[in-house]
């Protein structure tokens, strides 16, 4: 599956200290000849942190893509009416958008963006960036997998001795997950 003109939107939450490696995917996406939406959760759009300031991160992704963010709930709701994706991907995922997700709520843009996605029975790839995926919302990611047209960018444990619940998706295996996923295949092995 090629991604040249396909509609893609990036639904991007608050785990900052994941960005770089965020923007270096949303490049490829858009080399891939993807054409890219981002949708940026209210915390990704208005905090700052010792990883940048929002303002900028905003400016980046509009820049990369070429078109202005999705902001509110407003703006996210007509993806599911209009059709407008082919993909959604949520990256990064946190745990908050994971429990949220997997529990029906959506009360930001990137979820209300991921409802909406899947009531027309499209892909939505997960790139999870977590500190209790193997705490507390294992039960959650658990759910997400069982879950028709939900899929996951390939994980596993970033600091195993420091962070023993903690797993972050392997962005650099964002491209062949998104390209599976179109066909409705979940990109193996899972767990890295």
């Amino acid at each position: 599956m090629e991604l040249k003109g396909k509609q893609i939107g990036v639904a991007i939450t608050g785990s900052f200290c994941t960005y770089k490696k965020l923007f270096t995917e949303l490049e490829n996406l858009v080399l891939e000849g993807a054409e890219v939406q981002t949708i940026f959760s209210n915390s990704a759009q208005k905090t700052d942190s010792r990883f940048g300031n929002a303002e900028d991160f905003v400016k980046r992704a509009e820049e990369i893509t070429g078109k202005k963010i999705m902001k509110t709930i407003a703006q996210a709701e007509p993806i599911g009416p209009k059709n407008l994706l082919d993909l959604l991907i949520i990256m990064p995922c946190t745990g908050n958008t994971i429990a949220k997700l997997a529990n029906g709520i959506a009360d930001t843009p990137v979820l209300m963006a991921a409802k909406a996605h899947l009531r027309n029975e499209k892909p939505l790839l997960l790139s999870i960036s977590t500190n209790d995926a193997l705490g507390m919302n294992m039960k959650n990611i658990g759910l997400l997998m069982n879950a028709k047209n939900i899929y996951f960018v390939p994980f596993g444990q970033d600091n195993a001795e420091k962070k023993p619940n903690s797993m972050i998706a392997h962005t650099n295996l964002l491209i062949p997950a998104a390209k599976a996923a179109l066909e409705g295949k979940q990109y193996q092995p899972i767990i890295q």
